[in-house]
């Protein structure tokens, strides 16, 4: 079974690069998020074993949506 991912990336060139680069690797992007509301939504619907976040997102940035997503679903790693 593979570790699954959410990316949050508000730049879709860039998040489709880092999926490609993820899946290459064997990982499985199980979402994708545009911004850090959107990222903390899909962290609690999706229950991803990792979410990598960019830090400068609207909405929420990164850091903030780490908080967030630690505190309701706290088994998900952030990067």
């Amino acid at each position: 079974m593979s570790t699954r991912v959410l990316l949050a990336e508000d730049h879709a060139i860039v998040r489709a690069g880092l999926k490609a680069l993820l899946e290459k690797e064997g990982l499985s992007v199980v979402g994708e998020a545009a911004d850090g509301r959107e990222a903390l939504q899909l962290a609690q619907k999706l229950c991803p074993d990792v979410a990598v976040l960019d830090l400068a997102m609207p909405m929420l940035n990164g850091i903030d949506a780490a908080v967030e997503i630690q505190k309701s679903v706290p088994k998900v790693r952030t990067v």
